[in-house]
C-alpha cells in the first residue's frame, strides 16, 4: 500500500518515472491512462536476483490489467523483462507484481506512457487565428528592421564614399 502511495505521489509530482517496490506476496501499482491507444512502455528488474535466488526459484510474475479488466501483458517466472503495448481505454489501469516465495523481493521499475496525438485532437485553425495574426504581425515588424538596417548601411556606405571623395579631392 505504502509503494502505491509513493508511486501516485511521486508521479503527480511529475519527477520521477521509476520506483522500487518490496513484494512480499502481491504489490499492485496503479496508473491512470488518459488517452485510448496511448503507449504504455517500461522495464522492470529484480534487484541481486542472481545472489538471492536458487536455481529452483521459478521468478516473478508480473501482470497487466486495463481499468475494464482485460489482461494487456504478462510474463510469468521472470527475473525483468521490458514491455511495450498499447492502453484499452482511459481510466486507471493496474500493473501487478505476484511473489510465489516467502522471501521478499525488491523490485525496480519504470514505466512511461506515451501519449501521439491523433488529427482530431490537434488546435483548429480558428484556434491558431490569434497566433497567426501575432506571427504575422512580429513578421512585418522583422521586416521593418531589417528594411531600416539595410537603409542605414546603404546610407553609411554613401556617407563614407563621399567623404572619401571630398578628401582625395583636396590638395
Amino acid at each position: 500500500m505504502w509503494a502505491l502511495m509513493c508511486f501516485l505521489l511521486l508521479n503527480w509530482a511529475n519527477n520521477v518515472s521509476s520506483l522500487s517496490v518490496t513484494i512480499d506476496d502481491v504489490e499492485c501499482v496503479y496508473e491512470y491512462m488518459l488517452y485510448d491507444d496511448d503507449t504504455i512502455s517500461g522495464y522492470f528488474v529484480v534487484v541481486d536476483h542472481d545472489i538471492l535466488w536458487s536455481s529452483d526459484h521459478r521468478g516473478i510474475d508480473f501482470i497487466v490489467t486495463s481499468a475494464g479488466g482485460h489482461i494487456l501483458h504478462s510474463l510469468a517466472g521472470t527475473s525483468g523483462n521490458k514491455f511495450e503495448f498499447k492502453a484499452q481505454g482511459s481510466g486507471m489501469h493496474k500493473f501487478c507484481f505476484y511473489n510465489p516465495y516467502s522471501t521478499p523481493e525488491t523490485v525496480a521499475f519504470r514505466i512511461h506512457i506515451g501519449h501521439i496525438p491523433s488529427e482530431h485532437n490537434l488546435a483548429k485553425d480558428e484556434h491558431l487565428n490569434p497566433v497567426s495574426v501575432k506571427i504575422a504581425e512580429l513578421r512585418e515588424a522583422l521586416e521593418s528592421v531589417t528594411a531600416e538596417q539595410k537603409y542605414l548601411k546603404a546610407r553609411n556606405t554613401r556617407h563614407r564614399r563621399t567623404t572619401l571623395g571630398h578628401l582625395s579631392s583636396l590638395p
